[in-house]
């Protein structure tokens, strides 16, 4: 017979084995998730959805890799489920129900190009761990690959639907690009968005701002392959944007959390705007309130992401360290701040991870 006394300890043992269980599934995870990224960037998970079951030879000779390295990858990707195995055949193969969602041919949808973060963010363990015993941040010089990760993902987005689902977000705002308009983006990064839409409107003057050189530098080098004479591109802090009554739209896309002072971009951004002028806003979808999160399925990567990368690069400005999940009710809240009105939040189907903003000057 089970005493009162013991209940509680018969209990506790039962929730440690079910915590100590999840944390083995969160290590399998976390590893099947850098062999994803693995697969991404050498072109693995492309070759496999373009080829029949295969046997590890045949797959690392498609794909122009070490035998002995693609064998042991497929081998991790098979025990965890993501990659077909035959032991009759010793052939491997990708179902086309995964492909659908880890191969560059899915566009948007192809969330390995996220995975790629989680090796990102190891790179840092150690700088970031100094920093909390030190405070401060880094700086985007501590993430060679950054610029080259966040264009990739972005840029799926864009081909997708900026053009024919984001802009008409903005009430008007297609016809009035046809007619010819003044647009600026603000941390354009690769400055994708600003091209795309360039190109698309050859009446409208397109500005992009972005203190990063490396990142500006590949956004003239895109523009000059398009031929675009509309597109026009700025190394500067966007802090110190001083361009008043300039601009009748302006966008950011998933800039404004990685800041160092985003109260004042967001109060630079109302003055560069012509008086009904627009602001297109785009950042990371979450509640300011980490317990409306628990729910959220990309929680736990966004306060990741916010840690080890956005929340750092803005302390290490100095700055606010605002963080990845500022949220919704803080997002309206600043842009109200700011002197923006008429602040609308609106959602993309092919962009489950962001919110959009629409807002105006008064």
């Amino acid at each position: 017979m089970t005493t009162t006394e013991e209940q509680p300890r018969i209990s506790n043992e039962a929730a440690t084995q079910q915590f100590a269980g999840r944390c083995i599934g969160i290590i399998n995870d976390a590893s099947t998730a850098l062999f994803i990224s693995i697969g991404h960037q050498t072109g693995l998970l492309d070759t496999l959805a373009k080829l029949p079951p295969c046997t590890s030879a045949e797959i690392a000779a498609a794909a122009g890799l070490h035998e002995r390295y693609v064998r042991e990858w497929l081998n991790g990707m098979t025990v965890a489920g993501v990659v077909g195995y035959s032991p009759d055949t010793r052939c491997y193969w990708l179902p086309a129900a995964h492909a659908a969602v880890v191969t560059r041919s899915a566009g948007p949808d192809n969330i390995a190009t996220l995975m790629q973060y989680i090796a990102m963010m190891g790179e840092v363990e150690q700088k970031i761990i100094e920093r909390f015993r030190t405070g401060g941040g880094l700086s985007y010089s501590d993430y060679p690959r950054f610029h080259r990760t966040m264009a990739e993902e972005s840029a799926g987005v864009f081909d997708a639907a900026l053009l024919d689902v984001i802009l008409p977000l903005v009430p008007q705002l297609p016809a009035q690009l046809q007619a010819g308009i003044d647009v600026a983006d603000i941390g354009c990064g690769s400055g994708h968005a600003i091209n795309l839409m360039a190109q698309a409107y050859p009446a409208s003057t397109f500005t992009g701002y972005d203190f990063s050189e490396e990142a500006i530098a590949q956004a003239r080098a895109e523009a000059d392959r398009m031929d675009l004479a509309n597109a026009a591109f700025v190394i500067r802090d966007v802090a110190d944007l001083q361009v008043a009554d300039s601009y009748d739209l302006v966008t950011a896309f998933d800039a404004i959390h990685d800041q160092a002072h985003p109260a004042a971009v967001l109060a630079n951004v109302r003055q560069s705007l012509r008086p009904d002028g627009q602001f297109l806003m785009v950042d990371f979808k979450a509640s300011s309130n980490v317990e409306d999160n628990i729910a959220l399925p990309w929680a736990s990567l966004l306060y990741a992401m916010s840690t080890f990368h956005c929340m750092s690069v803005s302390l290490g400005l100095d700055g606010d360290g605002l963080g990845t999940a500022w949220g919704e009710q803080l997002a309206r809240q600043m842009l109200q701040e700011a002197g923006l009105t008429n602040v609308e939040t609106k959602t993309v189907e092919s962009d489950p991870f962001n919110n959009y903003y629409v807002a105006s000057r008064p």
